[in-house]
């Protein structure tokens, strides 16, 4: 065997041991839509608790029951279309490369991000409950940003660089609260749009 087809072997070893140990069935267009929704979702928050105000800072924030269940309906719509989506174009994507979608992997990824999650969605919920609406937004940003840096192991190295950065967004959120939307729309919205982007074209 010369160094060439020695290369070509080494390659392909490295891309088997790749694929067993890295979740790749991640669909860049799904974090293209996530982004899109939430986007979507934050228009008619923003319409919802503002109405057609610019882009102030806001020394409020919203107090009424009324409104408080309509944007956790709102965030609840949101995240249900985000996981369907995201679950079915995995699966599709993980059919075309000849994958399983659920596999010790993935279940590890899960695992490794579900800590985070589940602790950042109920602060949230204690935080509704005492009124602290205004932390809220910073809340839901750095958890997911530590659940994706934690589940980044098991996939995409861009899923870190997402995590880091909706983390940092969240502190920036703690800083100026009035601004929360604002920065809810950047870390949901438009970074999941340029990293879905990134890994279509990168990996697909």
């Amino acid at each position: 065997m010369d160094q060439k087809d020695l290369i070509k072997e080494i390659g392909h070893i490295r891309s088997i041991m790749e694929k067993s140990s890295k979740f790749l069935s991640i669909s860049g267009l799904s974090g293209v839509l996530m982004g899109m929704y939430a986007l979507v979702g934050a228009f008619f928050a923003y319409q919802k608790v503002y109405g057609l105000g610019g882009f102030t800072y806001r020394h409020h924030y919203v107090t009424d029951e009324g409104i408080v269940s309509y944007l956790g309906i709102l965030a609840v719509l949101v995240l249900v279309f985000s996981l369907v989506t995201s679950v079915l174009m995995a699966k599709r994507k993980a059919k075309r490369l000849k994958q399983v979608i659920w596999n010790p992997t993935s279940k590890a990824m899960l695992i490794a991000m579900a800590l985070p999650l589940v602790t950042g969605g109920l602060l949230a919920i204690i935080f509704v409950c005492k009124g602290y609406l205004a932390l809220i937004a910073a809340t839901l940003l750095i958890f997911y940003g530590l659940a994706l840096a934690a589940g980044s192991v098991y996939t995409f190295k861009e899923v870190r660089w997402l995590g880091i950065l909706e983390i940092a967004l969240g502190l920036l959120a703690l800083l100026f609260p009035g601004y929360g939307l604002w920065f809810w729309v950047v870390g949901f919205g438009l970074l999941h749009i340029i990293y879905g982007f990134i890994v279509y074209k990168k990996y697909e």
